[in-house]
């Protein structure tokens, strides 16, 4: 089977991932957006996880061919990269840790997904075992590292796809190269030798996509307002965690539409009628301790900020980011025959952790009627440093010189 892509251009489909592409569960990404409801922000950006699947199945194939994987081992592989993200719940990462307080599975736990009805069937008619292909999902294992790993062959497709459909160019990197590279040196994937350049052009993507798309304001808000909805539906309806894992995109805004306590959450994401900033504040202005605190610990926070403000506890999110991390630092690439961590070799990799932290926001989200009230009080509750506005939108300048820039480089 050949598929028209708008990425790969070409991508052909055998063996099991032929017969896998018609099982219901790949057939439901087909209503699973992406990037979630980033589409708020980059209208076109409407690609879905099916799409994305192909992506990492054909770059998967692509990279056994390589490395030189055949027989049952490759298909094995082909079918975890088709399979991979069967176990997203709708709107991709922006209800996963719903989900994942409530069932304690992540989207990589996909064993009981594949363990009976059409995909078990048809791994088991190929002679493959649906743990050892749940396995790679999760990233286990030497071939797991292909699909789930600091090189992995989803994040080379996430990364060009992203970029393609918001227009947003910062993504897009050279895969096949970074394919062509890739190699095992006792058991590790590692790229070759003379690829400390391609491997951190993931680093940069990543960097400049995250503040520009994943992390966009709007995107954040939207996402907020969206897990606020699918907690209050699972506390509020007869739907349980496993079945709002299962829906799609469309089940979920129905599910929301549906309840009492959810209709008004439906409406100002279907209508774009989402809440404002009442507090943007940069990481130096946040207490420590702030960073630490659980779930319920914000949701108890909320509600002080609501009552501190006068107002509705459900006019009041609080979003407070993990820390910044940077996964690609612990690439391996070899350097003068020696297997090296990008971290340890790449001078960019201390700037781009510096840039991270620059961009760090927490956000405090309410009604644009009250977001100067609820502001104010959230600085107070959360005990917030801020001087001036509550809303930082600028990053403090790096004053250098290109001596500076000399001086590492030598």
């Amino acid at each position: 089977m050949d598929i028209k892509d708008s990425v790969h251009d070409h991508i052909e489909v055998r063996g099991v991932a032929t017969d896998l592409l018609d099982t219901p569960p790949v057939q439901r990404l087909r209503h699973v957006r992406q990037l979630g409801t980033v589409t708020l922000v980059y209208p076109s950006a409407n690609h879905t996880r099916f799409e994305h699947s192909l992506g990492v199945y054909h770059l998967a194939d692509e990279a056994l061919a390589h490395l030189n994987v055949e027989g049952q081992q490759a298909e094995r592989v082909r079918a975890a990269a088709l399979l991979h993200d069967v176990g997203h719940a709708p709107f991709s990462h922006n209800v996963e840790s719903v989900v994942h307080r409530h069932t304690g599975k992540w989207h990589d736990d996909v064993h009981e997904l594949l363990e009976s009805g059409a995909v078990a069937r048809v791994l088991s008619d190929h002679g493959l075992n649906p743990d050892a292909v749940a396995d790679l999902v999760a990233g286990d294992g030497k071939l797991g590292q292909l699909i789930s790993g600091e090189l992995d062959v989803d994040r080379m497709d996430y990364l060009v796809r992203d970029a393609h459909h918001t227009g947003v160019p910062y993504g897009t990197i050279d895969h096949e190269r970074l394919v062509r590279e890739l190699s095992f040196v006792d058991g590790e994937l590692v790229l070759a030798e003379g690829n400390v350049q391609t491997a951190e052009s993931l680093l940069v993507a990543r960097a400049l996509m995250t503040p520009t798309v994943y992390s966009h304001h709007t995107a954040r808000i939207s996402k907020s307002m969206l897990r606020r909805g699918a907690e209050r539906l699972l506390e509020e309806a007869d739907t349980t965690a496993e079945e709002m894992r299962r829906m799609d995109d469309h089940d979920l805004l129905v599910g929301l539409r549906q309840c009492e306590v959810t209709a008004e959450t439906a409406r100002r994401l279907t209508e774009r009628d989402l809440l404002k900033r009442a507090v943007w504040a940069e990481m130096g202005d946040v207490p420590e301790d702030l960073l630490e605190r659980d779930h319920a610990e914000i949701v108890e926070a909320e509600r002080e900020i609501a009552a501190e403000a006068e107002v509705d506890p459900a006019d009041v999110i609080l979003d407070v980011p993990g820390r910044p991390e940077i996964e690609e630092t612990t690439s391996r690439v070899i350097v003068n025959g020696e297997i090296r961590p990008l971290g340890d070799q790449s001078t960019l990799v201390s700037a781009l952790r510096a840039v991270q932290r620059d961009q760090w926001r927490l956000g405090v989200y309410a009604p644009e009627d009250v977001t100067e009230r609820v502001g104010h009080a959230a600085a107070r509750v959360l005990g917030l440093d801020i001087d001036g506005s509550l809303v930082s939108n600028t990053r403090p300048g790096v004053h250098t010189t290109l001596d500076d820039f000399q001086e590492v480089r030598e």
